[in-house]
């Protein structure tokens, strides 16, 4: 794992991507911090945060889509599935690689909350705890993205894809709220099942396990459908607002140190981690 995190982190700091990545990082931080903490005068620096995390939505996608997908296209997995290590040493070193290179910008956004305290009255508790679930919500979506990568080996495919899946979970709260038709739910929860039986499928290379994942996900709609027809209403607009790694940052911009929040954003990250282990394991086993 330490030989291809230092390479990732050497391909990361010997192009423009880690600077560029970092920089508008920054930047989309320090435009929050300008209109909210200077123009306006707000002492509460988690707003600029909360503002301007939807810049992860591009962000993210661009600093993963070549992670995985530009392995597979140049055949360079081969060779690194040739090596002494394992798949998850192997994609716990780019990850972790991913991860500096998102973390190295966010310690200088650190000192902000500070250098705004010097001149006014900037409450830090809830400034560096909205930093920190920041940056969990950064590592739980790079994962996501590295996930989208290992499907591919087109790095523009995974980027569109990428930028796609970020706002459908940026804006997914939004849309919970103008779903109400309970037939409109269940169509959506069916086309879900069959996405989710064609990754395992793909996963696994297994018919057979993507079809007993549809059979399980289509019985259990049909059984809550008859035992409690009223619940499926309101069952997708709930679960895409529990799911929302966004919705559930807004907690700390509130003001709220959720640690359910962190232990979600980690969940997210590990299994999203643990499919590209299995993707990766698929593609070294199949060719």
């Amino acid at each position: 794992m330490k030989a291809v995190f230092k390479h990732e982190v050497s391909l990361y700091y010997h192009s423009l991507l880690a600077y560029v990545f970092g920089a508008f990082l920054l930047e989309f931080i320090g435009i929050g911090a300008m209109l909210y903490n200077i123009n306006r005068a707000v002492a509460n620096f988690e707003y600029a945060l909360g503002t301007f995390c939807i810049a992860f939505v591009g962000l993210v996608p661009v600093l993963t889509m070549r992670v995985m997908a530009e392995e597979k296209k140049q055949k360079t997995d081969q060779l690194l599935s040739l090596l002494p290590i394992t798949s998850t040493d192997i994609v716990l070193g780019k990850y972790f690689a991913a991860a500096i290179v998102f973390v190295a910008p966010m310690l200088v956004a650190c000192i902000y909350p500070y250098i705004f305290s010097m001149y006014g009255d900037v409450y830090l508790p809830t400034s560096y705890g909205a930093l920190v679930a920041f940056i969990f919500l950064g590592l739980a979506l790079i994962a996501i993205g590295m996930f989208i990568s290992s499907l591919t080996e087109s790095q523009g495919m995974a980027a569109g894809i990428g930028v796609v899946v970020m706002l459908f979970l940026y804006y997914s709260s939004s849309l919970a709220d103008n779903i109400s038709s309970t037939a409109f739910n269940v169509v959506v929860l069916l086309i879900l099942s069959a996405i989710l039986a064609i990754v395992v499928k793909k996963l696994t290379n297994s018919d057979a396990a993507g079809l007993i994942v549809l059979i399980v996900c289509v019985a259990a709609l049909v059984i809550t459908y008859f035992a409690a027809p009223s619940a499926l209403e309101s069952l997708l607009p709930d679960l895409m607002k529990k799911l929302s790694p966004f919705e559930r940052f807004y907690t700390f911009v509130n003001g709220v140190f959720d640690l359910t929040g962190i232990v979600y954003y980690i969940s997210i990250a590990v299994f999203f981690l643990f499919l590209c282990v299995q993707s990766w394991e698929k593609k070294r086993y199949n060719g």
